[in-house]
């Protein structure tokens, strides 16, 4: 008994990393395949409305498609403007930003006594003219593998939305037995994960919203791309809401005066973080997906390391989803409660009345 128990910790000690290995080598395409499973989520509601409409399958998915399409055209657009207000505004900027650099090295150099700055330019230091060339090349490398993503994700949102990949066939196939593939278990599984990637979604929105109005009204440089900064990154979920208000923060110190102006500015954009963050976003989500900060931060990590940034993105949702199938069997109800952990909780719980 006690060899066989060995035997299975040695098996498992060998398996587990031969698992992450597989995952990091194969990220080219698992990546496009688990991002669309939360897309193809987001348009199951608009599939089934479809269906009951008596409209066919492959009309359901061109309409699909083309949503999916605009979006990405919207998106496209959204950048073309954020690229172009940065353009037409860098120069006026960058004088500023060396101005206020300059002075805030000088009283740090005072007060240290010790020299930073040689022929007075910090930027020189670092932004290097050298080193523009190497940056253009790898801009372009990582444009082209994110179009390569992203025309790869739009090709298996296809596939689950045709039910060519079927969601239900998957898990009964994997991680379910015959006897656990009950509808009920799978219709759970959905609704929470429809419910969790709509209002991440809805909340990193209306995020990039607020600090876009944030900026503009007071008058902070490139409003559109802080929106869309923040939309993005809020989806790093705790890191990426503090990563957003300590960036934009340090980039209005150097448009704005110290005065009121700045406190009210970084006031203005860490409400906006904390009502739709702190606030509106545990209410929608639910008691259900109530997770430890700490296996958020190994979640992060994990994810992060095997998959980069688009690790960082999905490490949410994926451990939620492994929360929601630990939760459907005694037998792995414990890390189900492991990751919900009351110490140190991040409480996803709705209001009592």
């Amino acid at each position: 008994m006690n060899e066989r128990k060995t035997t299975n910790i040695l098996l498992l000690v060998i398996v587990v990393p031969f698992i992450f290995y597989l995952l990091k080598i194969l990220s080219f395409i698992l990546i496009p395949l688990v991002a669309s499973l939360f897309i193809a989520l987001l348009f199951l509601p608009l599939m089934r409305w479809l269906t009951k409409r008596k409209i066919p399958n492959f009309l359901s998915i061109i309409v699909v498609v083309l949503i999916f399409i605009g979006a990405l055209l919207i998106g496209g657009e959204i950048i073309k403007l954020a690229s172009r207000e940065i353009i037409q505004t860098q120069d006026a900027f960058l004088i500023k930003a060396q101005t206020k650099l300059t002075d805030l090295v000088y009283v740090i150099e005072d007060f240290l006594g010790m020299q930073f700055m040689n022929d007075g330019n910090l930027l020189n230091l670092i932004i290097k003219e050298d080193n523009f060339g190497k940056s253009f090349g790898t801009t372009l490398s990582l444009i082209g593998n994110t179009i390569t993503m992203l025309l790869m994700t739009a090709f298996f949102v296809v596939l689950w939305l045709a039910e060519s990949i079927n969601f239900y066939n998957v898990l009964s196939g994997t991680i379910f037995k015959q006897k656990y593939a009950s509808v009920k278990t799978f219709m759970k599984i959905e609704k929470d994960l429809i419910t969790f990637v709509k209002v991440k979604f809805l909340v990193s929105f209306f995020t990039g919203v607020g600090f876009s109005l944030a900026c503009y009204f007071f008058d902070v440089s490139f409003p559109i791309f802080w929106g869309l900064f923040a939309f993005l990154i809020n989806f790093v979920q705790m890191i990426g809401s503090i990563v957003s208000v300590i960036l934009l923060s340090l980039f209005a110190f150097v448009e704005l005066d110290p005065t009121s102006t700045l406190l009210f500015f970084v006031i203005s954009i860490t409400l906006v973080q904390v009502l739709f963050g702190s606030i509106l976003e545990p209410i929608f989500m639910g008691k259900s997906f109530s997770i430890n900060v700490i296996a958020i931060l190994v979640s992060l990590m994990l994810w992060g390391y095997i998959w980069g940034i688009a690790g960082l993105i999905m490490s949410i949702p994926i451990t939620v989803f492994l929360k929601i199938i630990f939760e459907q069997f005694p037998q792995t109800k414990f890390f189900s409660s492991l990751l919900a952990g009351n110490t140190g909780e991040i409480h996803f719980t709705k209001l009592k009345k």
